[in-house]
């Protein structure tokens, strides 16, 4: 009876061990703070692995500009199936690498621009703001931040989106003249972190006046905290808006999960996850919109965009320059 029931036990535990080496897997590449605990990672992998009967696999692999690098690096061998975290200034640069399949979706989304990219679906959007605290240093332009004492603390162009879209923010703002923008703010910069989450912790710890991040950052203070002392600074140049997209890679051994993660990107499922823990625009607004903290953020009076194209060919030179003026 005993060696029956063994042999009955170990049936089952080979039969659950096919099973679950049958489970698919779909492998995202993403960054850092989508995949922590506090960001959308957990709610989207419960609500995707409950109706597509895989495994949703999330790689931190840095921030955006990042997780473009390191594809490009892997290039066909990469394990990733989906590449989720990218913006429109990356992308241009993204679909010349071939490592990207089209999407096939016509996406219905509530965003300022038209959307028609065949290759990237967007999930998220915001506006690039610089973050203050209620009381202290609140230039209203980068010459007026340039002409203070404020400190600021900005992230790496080379490695992360929000560092890349301070670049195209200048460079849409001030066009040639962005070089010396830069080399006047030099003295205000306290240091470049190579990703956003590195830089909100510094300035939380109270190392900087000002951060680099989105006029709806302050919603998470308000919402979670009942704290209104962070507020984003409204520029008079006005503020450059990064919409954040995912896109499915030609190489997937996952194709059909892979579609239908961007589709269900789209669904109620994933973006009501966004506003609160992504703390961005959803890509498709909830039917009774967002909530009360949302009221009270900035709205830019002029929103900057470059296309895909412009950002890929001024992308080289504007981060020398940037470079250049910041080691002077």
């Amino acid at each position: 009876m005993r060696k029956t029931a063994a042999l009955a036990s170990a049936g089952l535990i080979i039969t659950a061990g096919v099973a679950l080496a049958d489970t698919p897997v779909l492998t995202i590449y993403t960054y850092d703070s989508f995949t922590s605990e506090w960001g959308p990672g957990p709610a989207v992998k419960a609500a995707f692995e409950a109706e597509c009967a895989c495994t949703v696999d999330f790689v931190a692999a840095g921030d955006g500009a990042a997780l473009l690098a390191r594809l490009q690096m892997e290039g066909g061998t990469s394990d990733a199936d989906i590449l989720l975290g990218l913006d429109t200034n990356l992308t241009a640069s993204a679909v010349a690498t071939g490592l990207f399949a089209p999407h096939g979706v016509t996406p219905d989304v509530d965003l300022p621009i038209a959307w028609d990219d065949p290759t990237f679906l967007p999930y998220d959007w915001s506006h690039f703001a610089l973050i203050g605290r209620e009381g202290g240093p609140a230039p209203a332009s980068f010459r007026a931040l340039a002409d203070s004492d404020a400190s600021v603390i900005i992230m790496d162009p080379r490695s992360s989106t929000p560092g890349l879209g301070l670049l195209m923010w200048v460079k849409a703002a001030y066009g040639d003249e962005a070089g010396q923008i830069w080399a006047d703010l030099a003295d205000n910069i306290v240091t470049v972190t190579p990703g956003w989450s590195e830089g909100w912790g510094l300035f939380l710890e109270g190392e900087a006046d000002l951060v680099l991040s989105y006029s709806t950052s302050p919603a998470y203070n308000i919402v979670v905290d009942n704290d209104h002392s962070l507020r984003a600074l409204p520029f008079s140049e006005g503020h450059y808006m990064q919409v954040e997209v995912a896109g499915k890679l030609a190489g997937s051994d996952q194709p059909a999960l892979a579609d239908q993660f961007l589709r269900f990107m789209l669904t109620p499922a994933f973006q009501s996850a966004i506003p609160e823990t992504n703390w961005m625009y959803p890509a498709v607004m909830p039917e009774g919109g967002l909530g009360e903290g949302w009221s009270t953020l900035l709205q830019p009076e002029v929103s900057l965009l470059l296309s895909p194209d412009e950002a890929q060919a001024l992308r080289s030179a504007a981060v020398d320059e940037w470079r250049d003026a910041l080691s002077q």
